[in-house]
């Protein structure tokens, strides 16, 4: 309002009283930042499925953020797991389906204090093929009993971290109810 207000070289007020007489609406705050940090649009595009492979790997990644994902949070698409195999596929359907560049993905990594955590990044990095950069700083637990889970994660948990309001809104609309 602003902006228009300076073009008109009026007041924001008599914008707002246009604005409200002809029941235009206003954006929020929240839409006006956004729009402020992404200039050129949504950094993400959704591509309908297109052939047998996509379908899969549509279905797969709905899938793991459905059962792995954490949907508590509503401005990301997050989703962790101990399995490299699992999180490519994940990598995958972002910059597949949502045309996501691999470089704005990050990264989070836990880890127990019996790992070497320049060990397990440098195995995230090599296995994700991704920037040691692309990481925020591990967590570390420390190491409690001996068990099943300990063998599983011997590289620690690594979460992937794609930080984008409407992206996340997207990805829970497309997902089964």
């Amino acid at each position: 309002m602003q902006q228009i207000a300076d073009k008109l070289n009026c007041s924001v007020h008599k914008v707002r009283y246009w604005m409200e007489k002809h029941d235009i609406q206003r954006r929020t705050m929240s839409d006006a930042i956004y729009t402020w940090h992404n200039p050129q649009g949504d950094p993400f595009k959704f591509n309908l499925p297109r052939n047998k492979e996509e379908y899969i790997l549509y279905g797969m990644g709905i899938g793991l953020y459905w059962g792995e994902g954490t949907k508590s949070n509503k401005s990301a698409i997050r989703l962790g797991n101990t399995d490299p195999e699992l999180i490519k596929v994940f990598i995958d359907f972002l910059v597949k389906i949502f045309s996501i560049k691999k470089t704005d993905l990050h990264f989070g990594l836990q880890i127990f204090t019996d790992i070497n955590p320049k060990e397990a990044l440098d195995f995230w990095t090599r296995q994700l093929k991704v920037k040691d950069t692309q990481f925020w700083k591990p967590i570390v637990t420390i190491s409690g009993s001996i068990g099943t889970y300990k063998q599983k994660s011997k590289y620690g948990v690594v979460t992937v971290n794609y930080q984008n309001i409407k992206a996340r809104e997207l990805l829970a609309r497309i997902m089964p109810t």
